[in-house]
């Protein structure tokens, strides 16, 4: 999984602009706090499921000069510099933040017996080739994530407004009898 996720959440966010209306986010229920041993393997099995941090922080640093460039920096230039002055040190110090997350997360879904599978996986050859090769994976997953979302992107786009119009809530608009 690693920072697909997170990278799959940046390309979604920026695929479709303006299809729909910003609503604010539903806050989560409070979830009881996972049993600190369970939180423990989890938080040793997602550090290795990552990989080298630098390596991994590394193949974030081109996507983000991406965003730098969507969100106005259309130097190509000037977009590293922030991203290697600014967003690299940034998320390098919080990095210890999305491993805890992540643990948290998968020990709310995964045993501590399927943890501890998964980290003796990634304590193999072929577990730590997966983890090199993650960053290499993320780009490639984001690459066709965003390819996928800009040829369904028009499709959806068109469904959602006749949604929206249908059922009134547009502006000033209302729903239309079934």
């Amino acid at each position: 999984m690693r920072l697909s996720t997170l990278l799959v959440g940046l390309c979604l966010g920026t695929a479709l602009p303006g299809v729909v209306l910003a609503q604010p986010a539903p806050k989560p229920a409070p979830a009881a706090a996972p049993d600190p041993a369970l939180l423990k393997v989890a938080r040793e099995t997602v550090a290795q499921m990552q990989g080298d941090r630098a390596a991994t922080l590394g193949s974030m640093a081109a996507p983000m000069v991406g965003m730098m460039q969507q969100i106005g920096i259309k130097e190509p230039e000037k977009a590293q510099v922030l991203v290697q002055e600014v967003v690299m040190p940034t998320l390098s110090d919080h990095y210890d933040e999305l491993l805890d997350i992540q643990a948290r997360g998968f020990a709310t879904i995964l045993s501590k017996d399927d943890l501890q599978a998964i980290a003796a996986f990634y304590a193999t050859p072929t577990g730590k080739r997966l983890a090199a090769a993650q960053p290499q994976l993320a780009q490639i997953q984001l690459a066709g994530m965003q390819q996928w979302m800009q040829a369904v992107a028009p499709e959806m786009q068109g469904k959602i407004v006749k949604a929206v119009q249908a059922h009134g809530w547009g502006p000033g608009g209302q729903a239309k009898p079934k």
